[in-house]
Order: structure tokens, then sequence, then C-alpha cells
């Protein structure tokens, strides 16, 4: 799996509801869904929206590590669907953060991330962990514009 740091810049627009907080699962914006084939992906994080890539730029089943600008790091995953999607790099397990190169799958018509170290698999919508429900990983809401 290839795995690349991107390094974010802060973008804030009048119109973005920002999440509360980095572990809320807040939804994308229904103007901008995280399908869109095209188009600047954006993560809520903090107070506002920072762009991160070009949808362009994800390839299907594999993930990309993103630098943040409080120094953390996101996993965006592009899933076979289309659908982007993004949590926390670390692997809450190990410690080591290594997400952005875990295998796609999905349980029961939900997609998941297993950790490519211990096999832990993550809830790629709420960030709840399959195998222990006692862990879990942020989840950042992803607007593709």
């Amino acid at each position: 799996m290839t795995t690349a740091t991107i390094t974010t810049t802060r973008q804030s627009t009048p119109s973005a509801t920002p999440a509360t907080s980095a572990t809320s699962a807040t939804p994308a914006s229904p103007a901008t869904p995280a399908t869109s084939a095209t188009g600047a992906v954006r993560l809520a994080h903090g107070d506002g929206w920072f762009t991160v890539c070009d949808r362009g730029l994800l390839t299907p089943g594999r993930g990309v590590s993103v630098l943040l600008p409080d120094g953390d790091q996101a996993a965006v995953f592009l899933d076979r669907s289309g659908r982007v999607h993004a949590v926390g790099n670390r692997d809450p397990f190990t410690g080591a953060y290594v997400l952005a190169r875990g295998l796609l799958g999905s349980a029961g018509g939900r997609p998941f991330v297993a950790s490519p170290l211990l096999k832990q698999r993550f809830d790629l919508a709420t960030g709840a962990c399959l195998d222990d429900e006692d862990v879990s990983v942020p989840v950042f809401a992803v607007r593709v514009e």
C-alpha cells in the first residue's frame, strides 16, 4: 500500500459547520457529498475545514496519511464505492501511526479499516473497534468540494 504524507492548510468557509471535536462522527455536508468524483477533500478539524488533497489523488481501496495543523495525523481512505472516509491514523493498540496502511473491508455492509499490525478492525463511520467495544479511533467529517 502506498502511503503519502500531505501537509494541510487551514481554510475556513463561512458556510461550513465545523465538528465540535476531531473525535465526533459528524456526517459530511449533504451539499458536498464525500462521494464526489472530483474536487478538494476537506476534513473538519478544530474550528474549520482543512483541505488535505485533491480527490483525484486518492486510489480506491487505499489510504493516505495526512498531517494536521496541530501535529496529529488522519488516515484518509477512498472506498471501492467512491466514498471518502477519514479516521485518526494512530492504532490505539500499538500506538503506531499506521492505519492509513490498513486493509479496507466491510462487515454487515459497513466499511472498516483493519490495522496492518494486529488486524483489529475500525468502523470508518463511527471509529468503533469491531473487535473490542471499549476502543475507538477519532472520526473526521469529510467533504469533497
